[in-house]
């Protein structure tokens, strides 16, 4: 299939209320940023899986985090390897096998479901997704090819509240930058208002099925609008709003389609369970797996059985340091009796047979010493292996601190070219505040803006009528400063914290609200070069603060408020 038409492809997954077919591009779909919630059976998963069936059947792996085991019923119509903890999987893996999986997914075109839900060690499942994660990262910088991975309950690895660990960092990363690449992700979860919410913010296609927590329903008035807070709550099985950025319409009431493959996930019920004939992967790729997994195995019986042969050694040693103790006592005894034999004195007085004593003795100190000696080259040879082994681990240790060094030299890069932009921007503004001839307008004629010759009298009738309802021009004072008012800057930061905005991006949206008028959403992300989904979000929490009002539907201006204020502002300077 050519690029062309990998581009054009779409694949159909419902309906819309209309009973018009929904189709979703493939390629915003593997290489963009997805969000899938509603609470336990509104059918979340059951898109999840639709959205695989649909890629599979048109030829496109991917990667599927599974954190229940219930993807397992894709195998019913599609080779799929099962990789995880449990015997049912099709082979046992750990993080040892990461690169592997990657290297079959990315490259040998084989559709993956990693199960992390049999791992008794939660950290040992952390650590698989995170170094699968990161080979994926790492291998599509070089293979650019359009892949997906898919993770369920995602606010377990980003969650809103709590700290985000070494692999929800990675996670957020993949959302950020993994577009460029061609690596996309969807995240899924039941509680929307448990995820952090900088990644709902980024994603570029978004599905709300059914929701009742008030926590819930409030992420999706924000997100959204907040007409659909309620609307969400009264969703049936299977239906969602969904929500695109590629799309004119912006927000469509979707009934997906039921899977057609086995529901692994369903709730058991008092009938008979009889689990369907799985299609497997071929044998040579589950070896190759199985030969990770042996090797493993055989270096850990290796470093057993050298850990039991160094301790039998070590026992050995202190056997033979208390005979060699023993014999030192002995030869001292010897030497003594030697001594005694050599004067001639008391030659006359030792018995006969002495010297050949004397002799055993010697004899047996010097195998003892011998005996001694090979005990010590044993032990310098061990010694040797195990500077040998410890050299290899500072080697290793010495390249993981080059990498945190050059990854912090990177972060270092980043924050600096961060700062020059900010400072770039303030000497555009300082340099504008020097321009004596700018004029800042917020709609009118010349008239409203004092410059008429001295002889005529302005129409104040006229610019009462203008449609935005105050004035705003100074030669010496832009837009900004004007709406440095208290309480309205105090404002902006609430609904700025709540919405994951900058200032910068809400000062730039209530300037083309004071300039422009009545707005519609679309057209105010166009103008500030944001997604949709990130301005509905601030547009609403300005709203919420009484800053906007909205005319119609997706459709805001400024509050009567905001107006009077800063034509009260406009008509001091």
């Amino acid at each position: 299939m050519s690029d062309e038409e990998s581009k054009q492809r779409q694949i159909l997954v419902g309906e819309t209320d209309s009973g018009a077919d929904l189709k979703l591009p493939v390629v915003e779909l593997l290489t963009g940023r997805g969000f899938v919630t509603g609470k336990s059976g509104s059918g979340k998963s059951n898109t999840a899986s639709v959205i695989a069936e649909e890629l599979l059947e048109a030829g496109y792996p991917l990667l599927i985090v599974d954190t229940d085991g219930e993807y397992y019923g894709l195998k019913e119509e599609y080779e799929m390897l099962h990789a995880g903890a449990d015997e049912e999987c099709d082979i046992q893996i750990g993080p040892e096998h990461a690169e592997q999986m990657a290297t079959i997914a990315l490259e040998e075109n084989v559709p993956v479901i990693l199960d992390v839900s049999g791992y008794l060690d939660e950290d040992v499942a952390d650590e698989l997704l995170r170094e699968v994660a990161r080979q994926l990262f790492v291998k599509e910088k070089k293979m650019k090819k359009p892949f997906l991975l898919v993770v369920e309950e995602v606010h377990e690895y980003i969650p809103e509240g709590g700290g985000v660990g070494e692999t929800g960092n990675l996670l957020i990363k993949i959302s950020k930058r993994g577009r460029k690449h061609g690596l996309g992700i969807v995240g899924i979860s039941q509680r929307p208002a448990d995820v952090k919410k900088d990644f709902i913010t980024q994603a570029n296609w978004l599905v709300w099925h059914r929701l009742t927590w008030d926590n819930d329903t409030k992420v999706v008035g924000r997100i959204i609008d907040t007409e659909y807070k309620e609307l969400v709550s009264d969703l049936d099985d299977g239906q969602a709003f969904v929500q695109t950025d590629w799309t004119e319409v912006d927000v469509r009431k979707i009934q997906f389609r039921r899977k057609r493959t086995f529901d692994a996930g369903a709730t058991p019920g008092l009938d008979d369970f009889e689990r369907p004939e799985l299609k497997s992967v071929s044998d040579a790729l589950v070896g190759d797996l199985q030969n990770i997994s042996e090797r493993k195995e055989r270096e850990q019986d290796r470093i057993n059985e050298l850990e039991t042969e160094l301790e039998k050694k070590e026992k050995r040693i202190e056997t033979l340091e208390d005979e060699l103790s023993s014999a030192r006592d002995v030869s001292s005894a010897a030497r003594q009796m030697a001594d005694a034999l050599s004067n001639t004195d008391t030659v006359q007085s030792q018995l006969p047979g002495e010297g050949e004593d004397l002799r055993r003795l010697h004899e047996e100190i010097a195998d003892l010493e011998a005996e001694r000696d090979e005990l010590q080259e044993e032990l310098e040879s061990r010694d040797e292996r195990i500077e040998s082994l410890e050299d290899r681990l500072a080697g290793q240790s010495a390249e993981v601190d080059r990498l945190r060094s050059e990854n912090e030299q990177l972060r270092a890069v980043v924050r600096d070219l961060e700062s020059d932009e900010s400072e770039s921007a303030t000497d555009e503004n300082a340099a504008s505040d020097d321009d004596s001839a700018s004029i800042v307008q917020a709609g009118g004629d010349d008239i409203e803006f004092g410059y008429t010759p001295a002889d005529e009298e302005p129409d104040r009738e006229t610019a009462a009528d203008d449609e935005s309802g105050f004035v705003v021009a100074d030669e010496e004072r832009e837009l900004a400063d004007l709406l440095e008012v208290q309480w309205i800057s105090d404002r902006v930061a609430r609904a700025c914290e709540g919405s994951q905005c900058s200032a910068e991006t809400a000062e730039a949206i209530l300037g083309l609200f004071a300039t422009e008028g009545r707005l519609r959403t679309e057209t105010v992300a166009a103008r500030v070069d944001r997604s949709r989904v990130a301005v509905q979000s601030l547009v609403s929490e300005l709203r919420t603060e009484g800053l906007l009002e909205r005319s119609a539907e997706r459709t805001y201006a400024l509050s009567d408020d905001v107006r009077a204020e800063l034509s009260a502002t406009a008509a001091d300077q």
